[in-house]
């Protein structure tokens, strides 16, 4: 069984490609944001995932748009990636230190997307060109839980600088996307019979 997906998404503010194979891969990601590259490689990396994404967007405007639709085409990808998601654990649970700062992702692959965000970093923006603005953070997860029917508890337990509190719940979420995919089975999770 194949558990890897592409998809395009393409506006006036965005292009977009990604691919996810769940099962492992390179990881390669280009959306103009450094930061956020940084991010995504540890999304690909901590969860063992091959993980594409190339995004071409309206920076000269603002990061928003291009942050937002990765996150809507990713958890599209993501999802599709996932099948009827037999024989998959479906809860997860990681926290992952960085540092100082500690977020804990609390997931489940339930088809119900919803996102429980509950990270209020200091504020200032992570320097770079373009700079990247933490809000952000909570726009990308929203949009992938949403594409990928996903709910997701985001928690901060304690932090200080914005970089190791954005990296700790990436790579938080990493682990428990890792751990949720895993084949345990045959059934689908689920006494309904499906997700």
């Amino acid at each position: 069984m194949t558990r890897s997906a592409e998809r395009s998404r393409t506006t006036k503010e965005t292009s977009i490609d990604v691919a996810v194979d769940l099962d492992g891969g390179s990881v390669d990601c280009s959306t103009g944001i450094p930061f956020f590259d940084h991010m995504l490689d540890q999304l690909g990396k901590h969860g063992q995932f091959g993980l594409k994404v190339h995004a071409d967007g309206d920076l000269e405007i603002d990061a928003h748009h291009t942050v937002e639709d990765v996150g809507i085409a990713l958890g599209a990808c993501f999802g599709e990636a996932l099948g009827d998601k037999a024989g998959v654990r479906r809860f997860a649970t990681a926290s992952c230190p960085l540092d100082e700062a500690l977020v804990d992702c609390v997931l489940d692959l339930s088809g119900r997307p919803f996102l429980v965000y509950e990270v209020d970093p200091p504020g200032e923006k992570i320097l770079g060109t373009p700079p990247f603005d933490p809000q952000l953070m909570e726009e990308f997860w929203r949009a992938f839980v949403g594409g990928a029917g996903i709910t997701m508890h985001l928690v901060l337990q304690r932090g200080r600088n914005t970089h190791h509190i954005i990296e700790s719940q990436f790579k938080s979420a990493a682990r428990a996307l890792r751990d949720a995919v895993r084949i345990e089975g045959s059934e689908v999770p689920s006494t309904k019979g499906v997700l």
